[in-house]
């Protein structure tokens, strides 16, 4: 498993900003409203976790409050918390769930899907206390029956998401372009199993951004506006 001292600088950041902040709510009073919880969904490729970030930034600015961004760091939470390898974590929709499928993971050892519940139930109760922007992970569709969750979506076109992961990794174009077909379909196809749910059902979300057209600047003050009144 993944410990603080491997992790990069930045996520152990996060990791401590929101057990703090997690501390901080537990000893307030409940609101009778709770304040907004954001899911960002996107297509493999586009600028998820830069959005988030931007918007964090924006929505602290905005409420003078502390806001979480909750990505692969609740993946290490809920290890930390559950015993759970944070490779199989961290693997969830990949290729392990395949293998999973024809009866192929150690005795006792906890399953992807063992996993994603975890997860689920974590990332749930976050949202539920609000000011959370919850990157990936089906939140849009965990989340929707609450009434404070503000779901949102960022897709583009093929060859800008191989541009943008190339960019992001310094692969080269084959190699990029092979990983953004396979995790696309392989993430898509774990929500759909894990959920019964198509992510890609625009029906889930407030709004959907072309992320080809719209930078993450232009889409957080989009997602500001949107949510408004209901940030405190």
């Amino acid at each position: 498993m993944a410990t603080h001292s491997t992790l990069p600088a930045t996520v152990e950041e996060r990791l401590a900003g929101w057990a703090q902040i997690q501390e901080r709510r537990a000893q307030a009073p409940q609101p009778a409203h709770p304040p907004a919880t954001i899911t960002l969904s996107r297509q493999f490729g586009c600028e998820g976790f830069p959005l988030a970030l931007r918007l964090q930034a924006r929505l602290e600015a905005a409420t003078g409050l502390s806001w979480s961004v909750l990505d692969k760091a609740l993946l290490e939470k809920v290890a930390q918390d559950e015993g759970i390898s944070m490779r199989l974590l961290t693997d969830l929709g990949g290729a392990t769930r395949y293998l999973e499928a024809f009866g192929f993971h150690p005795l006792g050892r906890v399953t992807q899907t063992q996993a994603f519940e975890k997860v689920a139930r974590a990332l749930v109760q976050v949202a539920r206390q609000g000011r959370a922007i919850i990157v990936g992970q089906g939140g849009a569709v965990l989340c929707r029956g609450l009434d404070n969750a503000f779901h949102f979506r960022l897709e583009a076109g093929f060859e800008w998401r191989v541009a943008s992961y190339m960019r992001f990794t310094g692969l080269g174009r084959e190699a990029a372009e092979h990983e953004v077909k396979v995790q696309t379909r392989m993430r898509d196809q774990f929500i759909r199993q894990a959920l019964d749910a198509d992510v890609t059902d625009t029906g889930y979300y407030d709004a959907v951004f072309n992320n080809e057209r719209h930078g993450v600047d232009a889409m957080a003050a989009a997602i500001e506006a949107y949510v408004g009144g209901a940030l405190v």
